[in-house]
């Protein structure tokens, strides 16, 4: 093309910026659940169809897509729109893979989980009650067909995995709750409407019933692996980290990590000690932390909160990065969302106009109750007093909830940098905040009892950093097919000093999720070398400058951040 036919860059850029927001809704209505999630209401009376011709309509939306953004010319572009291009391109490319070659709606009925499509509309006030209820009255509506077409794929797939089968039945014993008891409730509020959503209720709970019969029969026989093999677990990291980081390089980095992390323990167990090193010292001195900081059912949620509330005030005291006012809760977590993650951070949804008026939620789930006493008593250990502590940085401050504050006011030439984060980059800070925590103290130096508990803080961080090494050493490991429950078990309380029910949820969601496991470990890395570097190159920054001038461009992939920064 010569130099005069060639489209200037302000032309490029406006043909971009269309077809970005084009693709991107596409994607949305698509997946009306994920749509209103991210705060779009436009879907909120569907849900997303899981058919076979839904498949075929998805393929070709998403390979029209492609097509349309491999015509841009990215040299073109400005930088901000050079990576939103390429943050579009690989999720429509994931999409596209999941569909065609994944196929998790045929053997993952997590996939069809119901709880997803109606608590949003139960818990959060996205739209004025009459519309939330008319909504909730249509999906509820459609939830027999929808559930009637999840038996259907489900049936046609290699086979559901008995781990998958169980997580989805209770699941399902939380979306029962909500119709016969949240729902209703909310329903009081707009006796007008009570005839319409009184006959779409009673068919959903009775369909409910009958997919949940269907699933216990299913979970009884179920032998279907959930591993899924060397090839696709490799194109799955591929796709969830934007890196080029092979399965094997992760885990030779992970297990030399591993030592490392040990041998800094090690160090740090005999300074609270008092004395020297000694074998088995690190153990004894985490299980002592554990037993005298125990919470139980009733603690946990107020010792959550006051740690939030310290550090709140112990982030604007060392001006590590700036924070907002915004409302953060703690609150339990939903049962139609559980048996995945202990713990969960969900902000208000970034394409919701009024997400400023909408507190960020950090949802805390007890152990399930079904498990025997000796392991809910594990559970309470693992999940401890300082273990609370580490967890709210994590999930909150200055963790997911202070991040996610920052990325809600990033605004970008289009709605992808908002509507597509990377978990890479969104775990990987959180994981930093615990670093940048441990290392200026829980306490400050007035505080009588800083030294200990700062002590007690590093403890807990190196035992969670022993934890995420080894999260992407079993996701790496189960999936690839190399390991076994009683040797992942063994690992985990062994190396990582984990409880036997820690270990026991980890193995689960090793099984239930691919990937995810290994955002923490490789997104922790890239950040941390990303604040290394800017340092570097911007020595007079300070540190809150810094960290605000990384958390300035909503989340985008950290290789992605890189460009941003000009690094």
């Amino acid at each position: 093309m010569s130099s005069s036919s060639r489209p200037d860059a302000e032309a490029m850029t406006r043909r971009f910026r269309e077809v970005a927001e084009g693709v991107l809704d596409a994607l949305l209505d698509q997946a009306p659940e994920w749509a209103l999630d991210l705060g779009d209401t436009r879907g909120a009376h569907r849900l997303t169809d899981h058919s076979a011709t839904a498949d075929a309509r998805r393929l070709a939306m998403l390979t029209d897509a492609l097509g349309s953004l491999d015509e841009i010319d990215q040299d073109l572009l400005p930088p901000e729109d050079s990576v939103d291009l390429e943050v579009l391109r690989s999720r429509v490319a994931a999409d596209l893979w999941s569909t065609s070659e994944l196929r998790p709606h045929t053997w993952d009925p997590l996939v069809h989980s119901p709880g997803e499509a109606l608590n949003p509309l139960i818990e959060r006030a996205l739209l004025p009650l009459p519309e939330r209820l008319e909504a909730l009255a249509s999906r509820c509506a459609a939830l027999p067909e929808y559930l009637s077409t999840a038996r259907e794929r489900l049936s046609e797939g290699p086979g559901i995995p008995r781990t998958h089968a169980e997580t989805a039945l209770a699941r399902l014993s939380g979306v029962r709750s909500l119709l016969t008891d949240a729902l209703p409730a909310l329903a009081r509020n707009e006796p007008s409407l009570r005839g319409r959503i009184e006959p779409a209720r009673e068919a959903a709970l009775a369909a409910v019933d009958e997919y949940a019969s269907w699933m216990r029969a299913e979970a009884e026989f179920a032998t279907a692996d959930p591993r899924l093999g060397e090839r696709a677990f490799a194109a799955r990291l591929w796709y969830t980290l934007d890196s080029e980081l092979s399965p094997e390089a992760l885990l030779v980095r992970a297990e030399s990590d591993l030592l490392a992390t040990e041998e800094e323990l090690a160090e740090v167990a005999a300074e609270y000690e008092g004395g020297p090193r000694r074998p088995g010292g690190a153990a004894e001195v985490l299980a002592s932390l554990a037993r005298e900081h125990a919470t139980d059912a009733d603690t946990v949620r107020p010792l959550a909160e006051r740690a939030l509330a310290h550090l709140d005030r112990r982030v604007r005291e060392l001006d590590l990065v700036t924070v907002y006012d915004d409302p953060v809760e703690v609150v339990p977590m939903p049962e139609a969302l559980r048996g995945v993650a202990v713990a969960y951070c969900e902000p208000p949804g970034p394409l919701d106009p009024s997400a400023a008026h909408r507190p960020t939620l950090v949802a805390v789930a007890p152990p399930p109750a079904d498990w025997p006493t000796a392991r809910r008593e594990s559970f309470f250990r693992e999940y401890n007093g300082v273990m609370v502590r580490d967890l709210m940085v994590h999930e909150a401050m200055p963790g997911h909830a202070l991040q996610l504050a920052h990325s809600a006011r990033h605004e970008g030439s289009t709605r992808v940098g908002r509507a597509l984060a990377s978990g890479t980059f969104v775990e990987g800070w959180a994981v930093h905040a615990e670093t940048l925590m441990a290392r200026h103290g829980w306490a400050g130096g007035t505080d009588p009892d800083s030294h200990r508990l700062n002590l007690e803080l590093r403890l807990v961080r190196l035992k969670m950093r022993l934890r995420m090494i080894l999260n992407a050493i079993l996701d790496v490991r189960v999936h690839t097919g190399d390991i076994t429950e009683r040797e992942a078990i063994a690992l985990m309380v062994e190396r990582g000093h984990q409880e036997e029910g820690e270990a026991y949820g980890k193995w689960r969601r090793a099984e239930l999720t691919s990937a995810q496991l290994s955002t923490y470990y490789v997104g922790q890395a890239e950040v941390a070398d990303i604040a290394r570097d800017l340092e570097a190159a911007r020595p007079e920054l300070s540190e809150r400058e810094r960290h605000d001038a990384m958390l300035a461009h909503g989340s985008p992939p950290p290789r992605h951040l890189r460009t941003l920064l000009g690094l």
